[in-house]
């Protein structure tokens, strides 16, 4: 068995592993794998943006020795930044939304960085997560603003990360590939990479209720239905990391439909994952079944459930936004 050995910490973010999902995939006939993204020093996909946007940052000037990353985000882009942060011998400013999960809000914390919160807000709002970090980077001596939204060096990460490493696991033999968007990037990314190498892969977008981007890719129009309590995905604008994203095909995944499919995974394979995931696998069985047998779609398992056991694995919480708790939702 090869094992890896790391010359330094960075080292350690991406070429995670990918697992063959057995439910999944019998109940579709195809091979449907998930990329192990909780494998990553930070506990999920968005290290890889956060890594690329510091390299960018410091080969282009604007991050200099000593000085301040400043990044608004959902919680998981900024545990990346400041595990990376740390590493590089920068201080990092985060500033989340209050209605995250209580265990990202005290990992930022315990990892060193500064945590602001702010309410929830519309984009269209001043006080949205993403403008007050602007603001702050603005207002900060020596600070960059990592701008995950639009900051292309987020996408990078995936083309020559996140595809490479799926076509050279998957030999070369992939069909299709599907995640939801929150930046952008991953889907972005990972889709521009792979087509790179077939173009006849599928790629496909899953979004949340809540979001825009499946009647966007369907009629042209932004318009969001429903809503979703899943952290770090579901848009409502094209940003630039998703600005000529080689989307084929769209899907629409309820919250119940990712909930019971991240109950199934935990109870029949053992993997402890976020509703993110669950709303990924559930999409990647869809574009199975839109695809037919014996196909091989590769999707992103974002992070672990260890980070929702304040939300989504809390009966509680669950039934204080009208869902089923995870057993009934399997049932």
């Amino acid at each position: 068995m090869l094992m890896t050995i790391a010359a330094n910490s960075l080292d350690l973010i991406g070429n995670t592993p990918l697992v063959l999902l057995k439910g999944p995939s019998e109940a579709t006939g195809c091979e449907i794998w998930g990329k192990c993204e909780y494998a990553n020093p930070g506990g999920s996909v968005k290290d890889r943006a956060a890594l690329y946007i510091v390299r960018d940052a410091e080969a282009n000037g604007s991050l200099r020795p000593g000085g301040t990353i400043v990044e608004g985000t959902a919680g998981n882009t900024g545990i990346g930044l400041a595990l990376v942060g740390n590493a590089l011998g920068y201080k990092t400013i985060i500033v989340m939304p209050d209605n995250q999960s209580a265990e990202k809000m005290a990992t930022i914390r315990a990892l060193g960085a500064e945590l602001v919160l702010v309410p929830p807000a519309p984009f269209a709002n001043p006080g949205h997560f993403v403008h007050t970090s602007r603001r702050i980077a603005e207002e900060t001596d020596n600070a960059i603003w990592a701008n995950q939204f639009d900051n292309i060096a987020n996408r990078k990460s995936h083309i020559f990360g996140t595809a490479e490493e799926i076509w050279e696991q998957m030999d070369g033999r992939v069909d299709g590939f599907t995640c939801a968007a929150g930046t952008g990037g991953t889907i972005a990314g990972t889709g521009l990479g792979l087509k790179a190498h077939d173009p006849d892969i599928v790629i496909a977008l899953t979004d949340p209720h809540g979001a825009g981007l499946y009647n966007y890719y369907q009629c042209g129009e932004l318009r969001a239905e429903g809503n979703s309590v899943a952290e770090g995905i579901g848009q409502n604008r094209i940003t630039a990391n998703l600005d000529g994203a080689p989307i084929d095909t769209q899907f629409r995944v309820s919250d119940a439909e990712g909930l019971a499919v991240v109950r199934q995974l935990l109870d029949e394979e053992g993997l402890c994952l976020g509703l993110s995931s669950g709303i990924n696998v559930a999409g990647a069985m869809a574009l199975a079944r839109q695809l037919g047998p014996g196909k091989r779609i590769a999707t992103i398992l974002c992070d672990s459930g260890f980070r929702y056991l304040s939300t989504l694995y809390n009966p509680e919480w669950l039934a204080s936004k009208g869902l089923e708790t995870l057993k009934e939702a399997a049932a």
